[in-house]
């Protein structure tokens, strides 16, 4: 790929051996949270200046960025004095302040206001954008205009969405915390104000299909924010496959440039055909076909009659769902999934009607160890959980007895039992000791501190170490174990409803998944060693794999189907 590149580069006149020299372009931050501390690693000031400043060697002297600690605040203020619980009440720009602090807030917001005015001002000053590279969000967003964005927004301080929320829960340490930030963002007329500016939008996989073919196709809509980029000649879209998936136009000239047409391929057209007219599949005609170009065009290819394709797209569809839905017994399934709610999200009644019958078997994987989706504020409910039980008379009983002793595999097991008598009986304190077990046996496996009193200063430190971490900062390694070893507990606890123990449930820690904002490629040691070893041990008759492999955000999934891939040849 590398090769290619640097050939593409060579044919259009750039040397790949020279760094191109950029410090005479001006650089233009597009948004950032709000309010968010700029020295935070999660924070976009951070990652311009990182990655876009320092990474291609522009000038921070002709560069645009939104520092939220300078902001509208005075020398003597910061941004928690101002908002000490980090929510933004925006109704205070058009009502009084009832006390000192809202009359306090509605002042900062005042200077946050024009402070986004003379941002704007500079921008249209340098002649507007010349060359804007953005992605597209799951609502559609470009920036953080969100769907409904007036198309001739300016920058601001505005709100979101749940969708967008959603999308930065990790890197902002929750849905919890991302809920209450706001944006500070260029608007969609900041964008489009040049006619010349170059936008690029650059979009991955399926899930992102249908918000791209609304930018696309769709006439200017406020609904979607991209189709607001088609009034510019230089406005495209660099997608993947899985991204075109409903762009027609692009479908229709792969299939015309296709060399073959595979049934997969005619069963996708014909659906959609029959979809379109609301028709079932084996009444299409043949002047169906010929009212569609593309179904059209799969005649040409296949040159074969119109009822013979329906028919056999009508008896493929049928063999599916007769397969999905037979029941297979004395079988050993393997069941992979990048994180730990995977399978449950991805085809748990599957799993369901293959767990009834006895004979099968069925052994869990997760990939990953998953702490990025571990909130700090759980863990703080983890340690005090845990303290309301450590020196209860139950708890001294089973460390007598070596309960909580990391090779005690029975004792982990008697956790989930725990767990799962509280939830069958709707007792809490039954649930809560059954959790408190097992936070107290990863304690002990991970700082190897046996005795309660050491238990309870390791406790502190936590707390400390907790509350002093903002949320989305990478964590040490340690507390990046002891988050995902909370993960895997649920993991056993769901497949322990169903009957199966830890031993069919395997937590492999792909050593690629570091937290990292750029993670590092599988490799055969670090990564498909593992898997193959638990398919040797395992020997199953069936490996499933959930997951989107062109999932949009992070690339996990795309880096454990390289791994199951490489292990399975």
């Amino acid at each position: 790929m590398q090769r290619e590149v640097q050939s593409e580069l060579e044919k259009n006149g750039l040397d790949p051996a020279r760094m191109p020299e950029m410090k005479s372009l001006h650089f233009v931050q597009i948004d950032e949270f709000y309010p968010i501390n700029p020295a935070q690693h999660n924070s976009f000031f951070y990652y311009v200046n990182k990655f876009y400043l320092q990474g291609f060697g522009l000038d921070p002297q002709k560069a645009l960025l939104i520092d939220c600690s300078k902001i509208g605040l005075a020398p003597h203020e910061t941004l928690s004095t101002i908002w000490p619980d980090d929510e933004v009440n925006l109704g205070l720009r058009y009502k009084q302040g009832k006390n000192a602090a809202e009359r306090q807030q509605q002042r900062v917001l005042q200077k946050i206001d024009q402070w986004c005015q003379e941002y704007e001002d500079q921008i249209r000053r340098w002649g507007g954008i010349g060359f804007f590279l953005g992605g597209i969000g799951p609502d559609g967003h470009i920036g953080f205009n969100v769907r409904g964005s007036d198309h001739y927004s300016t920058t601001r301080l505005t709100p979101t969405n749940y969708e967008t929320q959603a999308a930065a829960a990790t890197d902002l340490g929750g849905i919890e915390v991302s809920r209450k930030r706001l944006v500070i963002t260029i608007g969609l007329g900041t964008i489009t104000c040049n006619p010349d500016c170059a936008a690029i939008i650059i979009a991955a996989g399926e899930a992102k299909a249908d918000i791209v073919a609304s930018a696309v196709q769709s006439d200017k809509d406020i609904l979607y924010p991209a189709s607001a980029l088609q009034i510019l000649p230089n406005a495209r879209f660099y997608i993947t496959m899985g991204a075109a998936k409903q762009l027609h136009e692009r479908q229709h000239v792969l299939l015309l440039n296709a060399e073959t047409v595979d049934d997969q391929e005619v069963e996708r057209v014909i659906v959609d055909l029959a979809v379109r007219l609301n028709k079932r599949v084996v009444e299409l005609t043949e002047d169906d076909f010929l009212s569609d170009r593309t179904a059209h065009a799969i005649l040409a290819k296949r040159r074969q009659e119109p009822q013979y394709l329906a028919q056999m797209v009508h008896n493929n569809l049928v063999a599916k769902i007769e397969k999905g839905a037979k029941m297979l017994s004395r079988t050993r399934f393997f069941h992979t999934e990048p994180h730990h709610d995977d399978l449950m999200l991805g085809y748990l009644p599957y799993i369901v009607r293959h767990v009834r019958d006895a004979s099968n078997t069925h052994f869990f994987a997760c990939l990953t160890s998953g702490f990025t989706a571990v909130t700090n504020q759980y863990m703080k409910q983890q340690i005090s959980r845990l303290r309301g039980f450590l020196y209860s008379s139950e708890f001294a009983a089973l460390q007598q007895e070596g309960y909580f002793a990391p090779t005690n595999d029975l004792g982990r097991n008697r956790d989930v039992w725990q767990y799962l008598d509280g939830v069958a009986a709707k007792r809490n304190r039954v649930k809560d000791e059954g959790t408190a077990r097992r936070f107290l046996r990863n304690l002990i496996e991970l700082y190897g501190e046996h005795e309660f009193p050491q238990v309870q200063k390791r406790l502190n430190v936590l707390e400390e170490y907790f509350d002093k971490q903002y949320p989305g900062k990478k964590d040490e390694e340690k507390i990046q174990r002891l988050k995902g070893m909370c993960r895997e507990w649920e993991a056993e606890c769901l497949w322990g409803y169903f009957g199966w123990d830890r031993s069919n449930v395997l937590h492999l820690r792909l050593g690629f998944y570091t937290g990292d904002i750029f993670t590092q490629e599988p490799t055969v040691e670090r990564d498909v060693v593992p898997v193959l070893n638990a398919l040797e041990d395992v020997r199953p008759d069936i490996v499933t794999v959930a997951l989107d492999p062109e999932a949009s955000g992070p690339d996990t999934h795309y880096k454990v189907l390289q791994a199951i891939t490489e292990a399975l040849r």
